[in-house]
């Protein structure tokens, strides 16, 4: 039994022995975190700013303009919507003003209720399809067929993603039916207020 004894007491070593090894272990932890944590932050300064930024952030110096030989400049993308003019660009903006109606909206209850639906539009249009200039001339009939249209809209139908592009291709339509022609090419969406 003695040697048993002796045995315990050697394998359990020294009493200064089991402290640098936890705190060795906690040490080298923290620092495989930290260098996790720095991992991730420069991968995500790469995806959003890109490397270019990022290694000039990290220098100091100033950032490189990206040389893509397929990137085109903005006015060179305009020039390739109105590709049906031979002038350039052809696309132009008719914005329309604000526009306020009521729809339906039904509560946590199921009564129905009213809200205010306020919309900021404009319309793009390709100027060279539109050489009468119907488009802008009938502005306020596309007007009023928005508002007929938003009438009739609940709550629901303007939730989500999906909401705004059905929004955004019936205005279209309605615009391209009273323009009498396929010149209308874009409804943006400035303000979508639902009070």
């Amino acid at each position: 039994m003695s040697d048993a004894k002796a045995n315990s007491q050697a394998t359990a070593g020294k009493p200064g022995d089991a402290a640098p090894r936890p705190l060795w272990r906690k040490l080298s932890i923290i620092l495989v975190l930290v260098l996790l944590a720095g991992g991730a932050t420069v991968g995500g300064l790469m995806m959003a700013m890109g490397p270019s930024s990022v290694m000039a952030m990290l220098t100091g110096g100033p950032a490189e303009a990206a040389t893509d030989p397929k990137a085109e400049s903005p006015k060179q993308a305009a020039d390739s919507k109105g590709a049906g003019s031979a002038g350039g660009a052809a696309t132009e903006i008719m914005p329309f003003k604000e526009i306020i109606v009521n729809i339906t909206a039904i509560t946590a209850s199921g009564r129905r209720t009213s809200r205010f639906l306020k919309l900021n539009v404009a319309l793009v249009y390709d100027a060279a399809q539109d050489a009468d200039g119907l488009v802008s001339a009938r502005q306020l009939y596309m007007r009023d067929a928005f508002q007929d249209y938003l009438r009739q809209l609940t709550e629901r139908d303007l939730q989500g993603t999906q909401g705004l592009l059905t929004l955004k291709e019936e205005l279209l339509r309605r615009a391209r039916a009273i323009a009498g022609s396929e010149a209308p090419r874009e409804i943006l969406v400035a303000d979508l207020i639902v009070q």
